[in-house]
């Protein structure tokens, strides 16, 4: 029994390792994307590419989309909380802000969750790990970001931009907690329907705002959106949905700490961006925060009656 938790476990730890890779890349997809295709126009492609393409991988494996009224009512509460407010919000924000900057901001959101489920739902338990884990993955990202870079968001120019990404993180933080009610479903339908949910909200806004006929985007973007829609919406949703389940809403949100270094180490290798001398200790930190989140305390072993 212990040999087949332990793997349960990694597994789920390599699920989030995952999840961080992709969330963390699409910052940098983003910074591409906006460069010639405008914030609600590159939302309204990916969520709809996105949940397009998980409705096709559910027709596949023979999985049926709830055709309830009330289900759908919950994908689309979930969409304004989990893609059409804060991908839209991050999209705009990182037209003024390198990518870098906009994932690390954006990784506060295990802070939020946490104080959201200690003091308004309290599905789950406030333990002295998870103090810790807070903790010392803030502790982590104030020594990536730096003391110069956090002042910065004070008094710097792109204060509206990143105060729009940060608000995104609050939203995140309410999507992970309302996540948990849809225990009775297959990962992907709340994937799928969410995104199909946003799709329908964003695509009449782009048409309206931004009349993507007019556009001449650049194949670089074009790419990066492609990118983003089945890797870091597409794939990245089924993992996160499985992770909701299987973790909760703070271990899963952890993620954010862990996709810090990543994210940030891909906008320095495409982007050119640059990290913190002090970004190798942060990092030691923000791995030991995710680890204490994450990983389930060993319940004692029960001697057996001889």
């Amino acid at each position: 029994m212990d040999n087949r938790q332990d793997t349960n476990i990694a597994v789920e730890l390599a699920l989030l390792v995952a999840l961080a890779t992709l969330w963390g890349g699409s910052y940098t997809f983003i910074k591409l994307g906006v460069a010639t295709i405008p914030p609600v126009t590159l939302i309204a492609a990916r969520t709809t590419i996105a949940g397009l393409l998980l409705l096709a991988i559910m027709w596949a494996r023979g999985i049926r989309m709830p055709t309830d009224a009330a289900t759908w009512q919950r994908f689309a509460f979930q969409a304004v909380l989990n893609s059409v407010i804060p991908w839209t919000l991050i999209a705009s924000g990182e037209r003024h802000v390198d990518a870098s900057l906009a994932t690390i901001l954006n990784s506060a959101g295990p802070i939020f969750t946490f104080l959201l489920t200690a003091i308004v739902t309290r599905h789950e338990a406030t333990t002295a790990r998870k103090l810790f884990g807070v903790v010392a993955g803030m502790a982590g990202i104030l020594l990536i970001v730096g003391v110069d870079a956090f002042r910065g968001i004070c008094i710097g120019s792109g204060l509206v931009a990143e105060a729009a990404i940060v608000a995104a993180t609050v939203c995140y933080a309410c999507a992970a907690i309302f996540g948990r009610s849809f225990k009775g479903l297959d990962p992907m339908a709340p994937a799928a329907g969410s995104l199909l949910a946003g799709a329908a909200v964003l695509m009449p806004a782009s048409l309206v705002l931004e009349q993507p006929w007019t556009l001449s985007p650049s194949l670089s973007s074009v790419l990066a959106l492609l990118a983003l829609a089945v890797f870091s919406t597409a794939t990245a949703f089924a993992i996160y949905f499985r992770l909701i389940k299987t973790l909760g809403s703070v271990g899963t949100t952890a993620q954010a700490y862990l996709r810090v270094p990543i994210g940030v180490a891909i906008s320095v290798a495409f982007l050119g961006e640059t990290l913190s001398q002090t970004a190798w200790i942060g990092l030691a930190c923000v791995v030991l925060g995710v680890a204490a989140m994450t990983i389930p305390a060993r319940r004692p072993a029960v001697a057996k009656p001889s």
